[in-house]
């Protein structure tokens, strides 16, 4: 979803804009992405480097 179409219940403007807190501040929650601060391509990569670390663990016998 994004803001660029939704009316603020305040000011009865594009959320988008920004004019009042509260359509800046809805814009900020909106555009949060990610867990933890990660960005979702940074979060998929970590994902991966962890199981590439326990496959080799495995391989090596570590587990």
């Amino acid at each position: 979803m994004s803001c660029q179409h939704l009316v603020c219940a305040q000011c009865a403007h594009p959320v988008i804009e920004g004019r009042c807190s509260l359509c800046r501040a809805n814009r900020e929650r909106m555009h949060q992405h990610g867990f933890a601060g990660l960005t979702p391509a940074l979060f998929a990569l970590l994902l991966v480097v962890l199981l590439l670390v326990t496959l080799a663990l495995r391989h090596l016998g570590g587990l």
